[in-house]
């Protein structure tokens, strides 16, 4: 006898409006700060003395996306209540107070792509809830719960939803798609299965410009195939063959890189297919479309202007494993010397501060951070990064001069 398909669950609005207005309360209890946008509004701050300024980056935090994501899982806790169980696939974003915050409701984090047996191991039925992050999910993942018939809240970010809708259209047009990321990425886990779910499209995942150029070479000159796949292992689609694949190409992005980067490897890819095929040919080998998140380019602009002031040092407050807030750190330490914190525990004393290297992937401590003179201090947060954590960054600041941060806002 067959096993009976489980008929879809039926669609629950968690956008009501009394729903919503709840937990619209909830959240700016955990997440908001009244400080915080009193300091956006006038963008610096300085102690009483003058030795201390901190400015704040015009567009920083909580981008729409991540709103979004944490008003669902909100919501779907406030809609299937308890004792029904609601299950959040890896994390909600990548902000470890977060997703405390998100535990701290019951909802239960198991693994971003667990496997048959940890799915069996949860004993799933049709009346268990599972969110779906903000980066998304593979679309096998997806498909295990679905088969199951559990009700899903997919909070999965729009922007990332318009990149898997471009590598669909590659699949459908047997055009690999190069996808300019980290292979190991969610997202870009998200975004790869898509590309080979739906036709015969394969993918490419590059890192860096220097794989780019690899790449290039490859396109150009062909090569050592097994040389090239040993060196993109994990990072290419099965069965993928280089001689073959690379041959009409499409390039796309996870959503949270840098733009002038994405662009220079949509540049350098496209320059190498014209030398190749010729400019005739060029629309039948080559496809792009700009995939990068609004709300990071915002978060960066702002940045780049900030980082024109003058500025003695940087603070960047996130998650360290925040793809977005990463290459905020990136741009900062180009230019001054640049803290990227969690939150502000890690501001021991005006002699060390522990911060997150992203060259060595761990923290460490620096002594004699902040100096005794004259100086300002510009800051910055990735876009999982609540403002209440902000105003803890600016309020520790002061406090190691000695000035309460309410009182000099309010003489500003």
């Amino acid at each position: 006898m067959s096993t009976p398909v489980p008929s879809a669950p039926q669609k629950v609005n968690l956008r009501r409006p009394d729903v919503m207005e709840a937990v619209q309360t909830q959240v700016f209890t955990h997440y908001r700060s009244e400080l915080v946008e009193r300091m956006r509004a006038i963008g610096s701050v300085s102690s009483t003395d003058g030795l201390l300024t901190v400015k704040l980056a015009k567009e920083f935090g909580f981008c729409y996306g991540v709103e979004r994501a944490i008003d669902l899982a909100y919501a779907a806790r406030k809609v299937f209540s308890a004792p029904t169980r609601i299950f959040l696939l890896g994390e909600i974003i990548h902000n470890h107070e977060v997703n405390d915050q998100i535990r701290a409701l019951g909802i239960v984090s198991v693994s971003a792509k667990p496997t048959e047996a940890e799915i069996d191991a949860l004993h799933l039925t049709p009346d268990d809830v599972i969110i779906i992050p903000a980066f998304g999910t593979e679309v096998s993942t997806r498909r295990r719960f679905e088969a199951i018939g559990c009700q899903t809240v997919d909070t999965t970010c729009g922007d990332v939803m318009s990149v898997w809708k471009r590598v669909r259209q590659y699949s459908k047009e047997s055009i690999t798609s190069i996808i300019h990321g980290k292979a190991k990425h969610e997202e870009t886990k998200a975004t790869t299965s898509q590309a080979t779910a739906y036709g015969t499209g394969h993918y490419l995942v590059v890192y860096n410009l220097a794989e780019t150029d690899y790449v290039c070479d490859y396109i150009l000159r062909g090569g050592d195939k097994q040389a090239f796949l040993e060196k993109f292992q994990g990072a290419y689609s099965p069965d993928f063959d280089p001689d073959q694949h690379l041959q009409a190409v499409g390039v796309a992005n996870q959503t949270t890189m840098m733009r002038r980067e994405t662009e220079e490897v949509q540049r350098r890819i496209k320059a190498a297919i014209e030398q190749k095929h010729g400019s005739a040919e060029l629309p039948k080998h080559f496809r792009f479309f700009d995939t990068i998140c609004g709300a990071t380019q915002d978060r960066q602009d702002a940045l780049g202007k900030l980082l024109r002031e003058p500025v003695d040092l940087l603070i960047v407050i996130g998650g360290y494993n925040s793809s977005n807030t990463t290459h905020l750190a990136e741009m900062g330490e180009a230019k001054l010397p640049t803290y990227f914190i969690k939150n502000a525990t890690t501001m021991t004393s005006v002699e060390s501060i522990t911060h997150y290297n992203i060259h060595e992937h761990r923290e460490m401590e620096t002594r004699n951070w902040l100096p005794s003179g004259k100086i300002i201090v510009g800051v910055t947060a990735g876009a999982s990064c609540p403002n209440n954590l902000i105003e803890d960054v600016m309020r520790r600041l002061f406090e190691l001069k000695g000035e309460p941060f309410e009182q000099l806002l309010a003489n500003s």
